[in-house]
């Protein structure tokens, strides 16, 4: 399998462009064309790992954080991320980053933190917001069936855990072919009464042109009749964040022992205790003192997160426990969710997660 085929494929599972804007991430470097002979897993790409990579005879790297974020002027090796860019390349081994797609993914970074903790009932804390676009077809009745099922394969139709969602209208359409028309059915300058039907379907922005390629390719009509609207509904099922209960609340020091407990943590920062039961827990992994305000909005008793700055725990407010329990610590887990996707998706060549330390903070106790 060539690395242009597997990111295709690994894309079905988690698509790249559900990324945030400022995120660099897909294939970092690397031939596309060239064939896959293993894949090493990683929280970073550093140095040490592409030299895993190397030991182990793998030629791709698939990481949670982009090692390249800003643009790089030069590949010198002057730093650790033109180090680790330059012997990729010197070894033609590829780099692949999935961040803020698996970050905004239903079952990703953030579904796993709230499964350690055992939460139920639970939300997206900062659902996508101006995704969903809604696309009005009109289809002959006899051709409506098999246009629904292409839209369908192409994408559209799915809400949640639900898929081939639709509605439909029977209408009578009207048109006149003109000169230089090739018409379905219809006469040249003659009305024409078609009974069609309103086919209507929701889907993400990002597959906008494979949906319209594939609407296209499977309508009987020389000129389609279509539009597309843009909806206000905020995607529940893709953003930063959740939130969720606890089984049993808690006392505060109870709480934050029982996290420290269940990450493994040395120690957690968190703003000041305020006698308050814990029950509604909101997570965001990696730097996450922008859900503050969501997770306060969603009435959230604890908001567990990484990178949290001074000020930030002022944005308490005495309402809700801010925990920083670390960048790195709050995304632990990502190494082996990608691991087993991987695992389960791809078969055909060996993949392996690496055994190199990358998180770069370290605590003296």
């Amino acid at each position: 399998m060539k690395i242009k085929e597997f990111i295709n494929e690994f894309e079905k599972l988690i698509p790249i462009k559900q990324a945030e804007d400022f995120d660099n991430v897909g294939l970092l470097c690397g031939n596309p064309e060239r064939g896959i002979s293993g894949i090493l897993v990683a929280h970073d790409a550093l140095e040490s790992v592409i030299d895993e990579a190397i030991e182990k005879n793998f030629n791709l790297v698939v990481c949670f954080h982009p090692i390249v974020f800003s643009g790089l002027k030069s590949i010198t090796g002057k730093n650790y991320v033109e180090r680790a860019v330059l012997k990729a390349l010197e070894n033609k081994i590829a780099i692949y980053a999935i961040h803020t797609a698996f970050d905004n993914d239903y079952f990703g970074v953030n579904y796993k933190i709230c499964e350690v903790l055992g939460l139920t009932d639970q939300k997206i804390l900062m659902p996508k917001q101006n995704q969903l676009k809604k696309l009005e077809v009109y289809v002959p009745v006899d051709s409506a069936e098999n246009l629904k099922n292409a839209l369908f394969q192409a994408g559209s139709g799915n809400i949640g855990f639900y898929d081939e969602c639709s509605f439909s209208i029977n209408g009578n359409g009207t048109f006149r072919p003109l000169e230089g028309s090739s018409p379905v059915t219809g006469n040249h300058n003659e009305r024409e009464n078609a009974d069609e039907v309103l086919v209507s379907v929701i889907f993400e922005d990002f597959k906008k042109n494979q949906i319209l390629s594939a609407m296209k390719q499977n309508h009987p009509y020389e000129e389609v009749a279509y539009q597309l609207i843009s909806l206000d509904n905020e995607n529940h099922y893709t953003g930063l964040g959740r939130f969720g209960d606890l089984e049993v609340e808690m006392d505060e020091k109870d709480f934050l022992q029982f996290v420290k407990d269940k990450f493994d943590l040395k120690v957690i920062r968190h703003s000041s205790l305020i006698d308050k039961k814990i029950k509604k827990v909101g997570v965001l992994g990696g730097s996450g003192a922008s859900g503050i305000k969501s997770a306060l909005a969603s009435k959230c008793d604890a908001y567990l997160t990484g990178d949290v700055k001074y000020h930030d725990f002022f944005s308490a407010e005495d309402k809700m426990l801010i925990c920083d329990i670390g960048h790195f610590e709050s995304e632990q887990f990502v190494t082996q969710q990608l691991f087993e996707i991987l695992s389960e998706k791809f078969t055909i060549f060996a993949i392996a997660k690496t055994t190199k330390k990358t998180n770069p903070v370290n605590y003296f106790i």
